[in-house]
């Protein structure tokens, strides 16, 4: 059986498993950490993550698509936050997948 094939079987849906893929990076999983304390900008969060303006927003970017964190911009700056409903979607089809754990 070749992958796509398998991928139009799936149940899941593809929007959900690229948030799931999104969070196999372990930068994205420090922003995520980071940003559960509450909004942050990108400054705040490049002296924390020591890592380069680029590469942050390159990692934003794929957390926004994934669904997992929106923005508000302030003038200059972009407030980023989690994004509830993208949380719960996986939440929801993680337990989906798994099933009551015993």
């Amino acid at each position: 059986m070749n992958r796509s094939t398998i991928l139009e079987r799936s149940p899941v849906d593809r929007s959900v498993s690229g948030a799931f893929s999104a969070l196999g990076d372990p930068a994205r999983l420090a922003i995520l950490e980071r940003l559960g304390d509450g909004d942050r900008c990108l400054c705040e969060m490049q002296d924390d993550l020591g890592m380069a303006p680029n590469l942050l927003s390159y990692h934003m970017r794929v957390l926004r698509e994934a669904g997992l964190v929106s923005g508000e911009r302030r003038g200059r700056r972009v407030d980023y936050r989690i994004e509830p409903k993208g949380v719960a979607r996986l939440r929801d089809e993680f337990d989906r997948l798994i099933g009551p754990i015993r």
